[in-house]
């Protein structure tokens, strides 16, 4: 993916101002900055939440093998059919679903029976349902889930709810996964788990992943490259021992020139 450019307004307020970013195959990469740089923001734009104000934001067919295009403007299930998928800040299941429903929501976009089919249940139409229970199960497996199967989301763990919105992004068979804050509210150990499965899921799927995280640990060990937001503006951009030694990132969090 490619990020030329973009900025986003909200009337007066600049949230985004011309930034460029790319996420590369098979790359683990970090947006970080302080609080209300824009980094969720950023997010919703390239998924389609919201419209850029200008620059784009652009499908590279050498990471997804489609054809090259200009995404910015499509709408979010578009973008998900797409091949980008995506978890939020706070945690959007359905409450009232178990665990295995809430990731079977995530393969939609990717099954074929018609609304005939569904009524008549067709031999194949059971067959994909099927085929899409037991992806969704061994989803669950994956990220550590599989004793909550049939328990409604509303009742597992606030760490775990995290995990199944992974599972159920998963599910949608994207090219790119975008996790926002997927270590918020967890403590030490979840991190840890949580980190080892994201590296996990890369190396299984083949994708590339982006996260915005403030855990700073976290995103050290485990990225490749790092991008760095400040009032909308991108300040930094480069490895994680760069982005630690750099004095604009420094600044930025301390609000201050840091001398050692």
């Amino acid at each position: 993916m490619n990020v030329n450019a973009v900025s986003k307004d909200f009337g007066g307020i600049r949230a985004l101002d011309e930034v460029d970013l790319v996420v590369g195959d098979k790359e683990i990469v970090a947006l970080i900055g302080p609080n209300g740089a824009g980094k969720t923001t950023f997010f919703n734009c390239i998924t389609g939440i919201y419209t850029p104000t200008s620059g784009d934001v652009i499908i590279d067919p050498e990471a997804e093998g489609v054809k090259a295009r200009r995404i910015n403007g499509k709408k979010p299930n578009i973008v998900t059919e797409l091949g980008m998928a995506r978890t939020f800040q706070n945690i959007r299941l359905f409450p009232s679903m178990t665990a295995l429903e809430n990731v079977m929501i995530g393969t939609h976009c990717r099954t074929k029976s018609s609304i005939w089919g569904a009524i008549s249940r067709n031999k194949t139409t059971r067959r994909e349902e099927q085929a899409v229970i037991q992806r969704a199960y061994e989803l669950l497996v994956l990220v550590g889930l599989d004793e909550y199967v049939n328990e409604l989301a509303s009742n597992i763990p606030y760490g775990k709810q995290r995990r199944l919105e992974i599972a159920r992004a998963l599910a949608t068979d994207p090219f790119l996964l975008l996790l926002d804050e997927p270590a918020a509210g967890m403590n030490p150990q979840e991190t840890k788990d949580l980190e080892r499965l994201i590296m996990e899921i890369r190396e299984k799927f083949d994708i590339s992943i982006m996260l915005i995280e403030h855990d700073m640990k976290m995103v050290m060990s485990m990225s490749d490259r790092i991008y760095v937001l400040d009032y909308g503006r991108m300040i930094a951009d480069g490895t994680p021992g760069q982005i630690a030694a750099n004095p604009d990132v420094i600044k930025a969090y301390l609000g201050e020139d840091h001398d050692d």
